[in-house]
């Protein structure tokens, strides 16, 4: 936060800086010695009628009135993190779109709408890739009619945190009486390092289909169709691999797309009876090298922000978040 010399807090920030990434602090309580500063990150998006709205890192928008301020200034991006690969946002929100696609989609201008028989919010809500071409609301209306007809739960999956990152869609969408779900990080780290891992690889085997005992492990889909496994297996080249235990049965499983210089890691599973034990890092190591032969040198992927062991896992492994995204469901009966 910005002071002047006196030790006074300034605010240096206008409504002409809607978009831009800023750092306020507001003013809480009124009691005397109830007072105190509150500070708040993130992209402004708005400020209207003496209401400013910021939207966070992880999708939250807070809305503060320009009464309450103390201080606020302009911030910059938040630096790339060193030992992970250079990516924008746009890229890597690309890049895993095509790693797991769904069975059906229709493109509204840079959105894509995907629909997969409500396997996975990630191939069953749009990605927002751009600009839909239309006014949002009536955007809005044509993404609900869309899924409606699939009888789908209309989502929007938005990205922020970043550089070229969606935050006034969130704040467009919250203002709407859409409802943020789930939030997830993709994550990034260089892929030579996890394919130079310490592991038993030697118990890993990797195909190019899933069968049935790779299935029975897999936790997403009790009851696989066929849009699981067409979604399983879509993408560039994709590569599965499993570790069967001494009668067969698979105890661990993974999954990688690679596309050009990215491999993405999906669907890293390992029976509880059998974790702790270096199964999921030897699953990485095994598609890693499978990946770098096929000339990748970039890792990602997506991890939902609650859960704690995978997180654990890809910290140990060398995975930074690049930025969060989150899956907006549209208000059943509410506006658009």
């Amino acid at each position: 936060m910005e002071f002047t010399t006196g030790g006074r807090l300034e605010v240096h920030i206008t409504r002409a800086d809607v978009g831009k990434r800023v750092s306020v602090r507001r003013l809480d309580g009124t009691g005397e010695g109830s007072s105190k500063f509150t500070d708040t990150v993130g992209v402004l998006t708005s400020w209207d009628d003496g209401v400013l709205s910021i939207t966070r890192r992880n999708g939250e928008t807070v809305r503060i009135s320009e009464a309450t301020l103390v201080a606020g200034k302009t911030v910059p991006a938040a630096p790339a993190r060193r030992r992970s690969p250079a990516a924008s946002a746009p890229e890597l929100e690309r890049v895993a779109a095509r790693g797991w696609p769904p069975v059906e989609s229709a493109w509204l201008g840079e959105w894509q709408l995907r629909a997969s028989g409500g396997f996975t919010r990630r191939a069953n809500s749009v990605a927002a890739l751009g600009d839909p071409g239309l006014p949002l609301d009536t955007a809005l209306e044509r993404v609900r009619a869309w899924y409606a007809e699939r009888d789908l739960p209309a989502y929007i999956q938005v990205g922020t945190g970043a550089p070229g990152t969606q935050e006034q869609l969130a704040a467009d969408l919250d203002s709407r009486g859409w409802t943020r779900e789930v939030t997830a990080e993709l994550r990034i780290a260089a892929l030579a390092p996890i394919g130079d891992l310490d592991a038993d690889v030697s118990r890993v085997a990797l195909t190019r289909e899933v069968d049935a005992r790779w299935l029975r492990r897999y936790q997403r889909s009790a009851d696989p169709g066929p849009e699981v496994l067409k979604v399983l297996h879509g993408g560039p080249s994709v590569w599965f691999a499993a570790v069967p235990d001494e009668t067969g049965e698979v105890i661990a499983i993974g999954r990688c797309v690679v596309d050009g210089r990215w491999a993405g890691f999906a669907a890293v599973e390992v029976a509880p009876e059998h974790r702790r034990r270096g199964l999921a890092s030897a699953v990485m190591a095994a598609l890693a090298r499978k990946a770098l032969d096929e000339g990748a040198s970039a890792a990602y992927l997506q991890v939902e922000t609650d859960n704690q062991d995978a997180r654990a896992l890809y910290d140990g492994l060398g995975f930074v978040t690049h930025h969060h995204y989150h899956h907006w469901r549209a208000t059943q009966g509410g506006p658009s």
